[in-house]
């Protein structure tokens, strides 16, 4: 049954989409046990620090139907798996540079019966002939580094949107203090703290930044 983390913040699932959301402890569970894509600690937590954490990006951001969403270094899925559900008219390319890790996303794909979510075992350098409207990113690498790989790949163009969806960019969840990752970055990103969207303290001190592309 899925917990009331989530549904106090999210009230329109389809009865679809809570199936899947729901299959997802299961599914995490039993692959995380043969393939560890999670903190074994950290799986009993599994809706709060990560389904919670991925979708604080559907609280600020709404993709439209038809655009290209790029999770760069998804890891175990996060946070492209939950978008993807939250999204289901949104195609989502998963990419990391460990295949084992996108063997779960997979078999979780496959359990939850999520059909807009294609895998790639990839450097993202490797993808210079692709472009998407949003790139979506998980403590991966300092955002110099997040927009330098990030910035090719963005179409130049505004995306497919409705009035309220904002321009092509990346946006990346990141925690603990910024200011110095900031100021290196030499970029202007805007900052949203999570603290003031969700009440659980594990999201003091979490923020999502984006970064437009024009």
């Amino acid at each position: 049954m899925l917990p009331d983390t989530i549904k106090k913040y999210f009230d329109d699932f389809t009865p679809v989409q809570l199936t899947q959301l729901e299959l997802l402890y299961d599914a995490y569970s039993e692959w995380n046990q043969k393939i560890n894509v999670i903190s074994r600690k950290d799986i009993e937590s599994l809706y709060e620090k990560h389904v919670l954490h991925s979708l604080s990006i559907a609280a600020c951001f709404k993709f439209a139907p038809g655009s290209r969403v790029l999770d760069l270094g998804t890891g175990g899925g996060f946070p492209g798996v939950p978008l993807s559900i939250f999204f289901p008219e949104t195609s989502f390319l998963l990419v990391d540079s460990i295949a084992k890790k996108l063997k779960v996303i997979d078999e979780v794909v496959k359990i939850t019966g999520i059909t807009n979510v294609t895998t790639k075992h990839s450097r993202v350098e490797d993808l210079k002939n692709e472009k998407f409207d949003f790139v979506v990113s998980r403590a991966v690498a300092p955002l110099k580094q997040l927009w330098q790989w990030s910035r090719p790949l963005l179409k130049n163009k505004p995306a497919l949107c409705l009035p309220e969806n904002p321009k092509p960019g990346l946006i990346c969840l990141k925690g603990g203090d910024l200011a110095n990752e900031i100021s290196e970055s030499g970029l202007r990103p805007r900052q949203m703290q999570l603290s003031s969207l969700f009440e659980e303290p594990y999201f003091n001190e979490k923020y999502i930044l984006y970064i437009p592309v024009f």
